[in-house]
């Protein structure tokens, strides 16, 4: 029987469970109240409040602009449209990475003034002592390896991580760190599909895949992806459930025709 099926809340209990009986876990982005509504209501598990906030919400190329006060806003908005959904929070970059400290402020801020649930930071053995300085406070925290997008002018690419041996190796560690320092889950990003198999067995704790194969203990994608909102970003990990970008347009077409041609308002949508 399915674990979250009479659940009437999502926590990171609740994931584990999951992981434990083998009910693979689903994961989506949301950045506003209208649609974190729609996906709480069709029985996501778990909200993601990304910094792809960043690109797909403001128009960057990169997450680095996205600022602690923006995060923050969208991810209050997000809450008033859950009521069953666990909802992360991705700590935005240069909120977090120069002491454990200004982590820990930079989480306070985002549980306060938003209610989210959790939070997610990128990196591993860096982020140790921040991950175990932000749980002894009592907020569940979130792991990112592999294709960590915050690094992206380090990697100089978006190609996929932890091809060469060294790189894998460091993974495998990070991930055994991350799970010690308390995290509940994490999310690996754009890594072949053996090494995220053996890093999901090797760990008691869920593992979120995006472009990591079919052996996490979940998956995420961009909602501006899967809808098919945005149609530049095609890569090979992504399944489009809709073509929202030809929807909408044919919509806001036939819209503009009908208010040029005067049908709209006809007489029984006035007053």
């Amino acid at each position: 029987m399915s674990v979250t099926k009479e659940i009437k809340k999502i926590t990171t209990h609740t994931l584990q469970r999951m992981k434990e009986k083998g009910e693979k876990i689903s994961m989506i982005t949301a950045y506003d109240f209208s649609f974190a509504k729609i996906f709480d209501e069709a029985g996501i598990d778990v909200i993601l409040v990304g910094d792809s906030a960043s690109n797909v919400m403001a128009g960057h190329e990169t997450t680095l602009p996205i600022t602690l006060d923006q995060m923050i806003y969208h991810a209050s908005s997000v809450i008033r449209g859950t009521s069953r959904s666990l909802v992360v929070v991705d700590l935005p970059f240069g909120s977090y990475q120069s002491n454990s400290k200004e982590a820990l402020v930079s989480t306070f801020r985002i549980m306060k003034e938003t209610g989210a649930h959790a939070i997610k930071l990128e990196g591993g053995e860096e982020v140790q002592e921040s991950v175990k300085r932000i749980i002894a406070a009592g907020v569940p925290v979130m792991g990112h390896l592999g294709l960590t997008p915050q690094s992206i002018y380090k990697f100089g690419t978006y190609n996929v991580r932890a091809k060469e041996q060294a790189e894998a190796e460091k993974l495998r560690n990070d991930a055994k760190l991350l799970q010690e320092a308390g995290c509940f889950g994490l999310v690996l990003e754009k890594i072949p599909a053996t090494l995220a198999k053996e890093v999901s067995e090797s760990l008691q704790i869920p593992t979120i895949g995006i472009g990591a194969g079919k052996f996490c203990d979940g998956q995420v994608l961009v909602m501006h992806d899967m809808l098919g909102i945005n149609t530049e970003f095609k890569p090979r990990f992504l399944r489009q459930y809709l073509n929202l970008h030809a929807e909408i347009t044919g919509a806001v077409k036939k819209y503009i025709g009908d208010v040029k041609s005067n049908d709209f308002p006809s007489e029984s949508e006035q007053y």
